[in-house]
């Protein structure tokens, strides 16, 4: 326990240099709040395909990159299943999406994302994003990475972008709820105040 929370902790002070250094996000891509997104169609770990048109009595979704195998994602599993709990029956479910290439990391590829939600119990869809499309769309950079939609029409938004939180390692010390401060301005009608923040994580594996 102790060396997986060091090397959590390592990962938490060198990753933010790295990412200064190396930009990981395709250039030029990406949405910014305000924007509409592209639909997407993707398999869940039940074997059905999830779309944001398919959502039923929804008022947007909380859809988030995250994968099996970083420890930033596995850190925070607990606190996407009471984000789930919490806002879903408000009509914002959790929406997850590993965007990771499995050929370059297997701990991410479908069998094991369907083991590792039947052992967490996941509530809410967990889909596999294998061609990277959607991840691209979203301009997706680390894992978690969150965006907050909302549905105008049929039309889905964005809300906010960014992480969950700013505390990484100790759900108990967070100070700032980022998620759940928009969604709470989100359901009363006001807009968010700080819609974007610096997702902290893995790095997105992507395709060579």
């Amino acid at each position: 326990m102790k060396k997986n929370n060091l090397f959590k902790a390592i990962l938490i002070v060198s990753l933010p240099v790295a990412l200064v250094m190396i930009s990981f996000k395709p250039s030029g891509t990406g949405y910014n709040v305000g924007d509409a997104v592209k639909d997407f169609n993707l398999k869940n770990v039940d074997g059905k395909n999830v779309s944001l048109a398919g959502l039923k009595n929804n008022k947007g979704a909380i859809v988030i990159f995250t994968c099996n195998h970083c420890p930033f994602s596995v850190a925070y599993e607990d606190r996407i299943i009471a984000l789930h709990n919490k806002y879903a029956a408000q009509g914002y479910p959790v929406v997850a999406i590993n965007p990771n290439d499995d050929k370059k990391v297997p701990e991410d590829s479908f069998d094991n994302m369907v083991i590792r939600a039947k052992e967490k119990k996941f509530p809410f869809s967990y889909l596999q994003d294998p061609s990277q499309t959607t991840a691209r769309n979203f301009g997706a950079a680390r894992t978690p990475h969150v965006y907050l939609l909302t549905k105008t029409g049929i039309d889905y938004k964005v809300a906010y972008i960014g992480a969950i939180d700013n505390n990484t390692d100790e759900p108990e010390a967070v100070t700032q709820k980022y998620v759940e401060s928009a969604m709470e301005e989100v359901i009363a009608g006001k807009p968010v105040t700080t819609n974007f923040t610096k997702a902290i994580g893995c790095t997105i594996k992507w395709k060579s």
